[in-house]
């Protein structure tokens, strides 16, 4: 064999394990920006199950507190929004309002017992609690998989196949609320004001 022959033999599985190497690392990038995307519908999916409940938990609530106005018209906006978002950017924005207005909408009730005792009222609190907790958890797992893919896409040499393949990092993390971090006020009726 001639010499010209062994160094294109060498050249061609050098290319054939190269383009091997790239097309493996490439094709895990697409398994795991498709379980970022699986991720994401499951929490979407359960975003829309607690914006189907909030209709039925205002109107229960507006039978007992109907002055309370303001704090119907926030969760309302809220649900709006959270609905006529698109993007997963948009829609965690969107599902934080969210948040917000149903904390403002269950600290009224706080102020109605007779509500608290209501049947249907207990019912669907029940079923928004349960909604939550599986929001949580679709999050946690949305989050992970965003990590995962994140990582797998910024380590070497993966960090090059793909810039040549048009992968880019996801920045659409769910992150704790604003004010989160702040421990909540409790004060209770008819007692002197606690200083710090």
């Amino acid at each position: 064999m001639k010499k010209w022959q062994i160094i294109v033999v060498v050249l061609i599985v050098i290319a054939v394990i190269l383009g091997g190497s790239y097309a493996g690392i490439r094709n895990n990038m697409v398994r795991k920006k498709e379980q970022v995307n699986s991720a994401w519908s499951q929490v979407d999916v359960v975003i829309q199950r607690r914006a189907d409940l909030i209709p039925n938990l205002v109107a229960t609530v507006k039978g007992y507190a109907a002055h309370e106005e303001a704090v119907f018209g926030a969760v309302t906006r809220a649900r709006e929004d959270l609905l006529a978002a698109r993007t997963p950017a948009d829609r965690i924005r969107a599902n934080g309002q969210l948040d917000a207005a149903l904390g403002r909408l269950l600290a009224v009730v706080e102020n109605y017992p007779q509500l608290k005792a209501n049947e249907n009222f207990l019912e669907l609190q029940n079923e928004l609690e349960g909604t939550e907790n599986r929001i949580a958890v679709e999050r946690r797992r949305y989050n992970q998989a965003v990590q995962d893919y994140n990582t797998y896409i910024g380590l070497f040499p993966n960090n090059l196949v793909a810039s040549l393949s048009g992968f880019t990092r996801d920045n659409d993390y769910f992150k704790a609320s604003p004010g989160a971090q702040q421990p909540p006020k409790v004060e209770f009726p008819g007692a002197p004001a606690m200083k710090n």
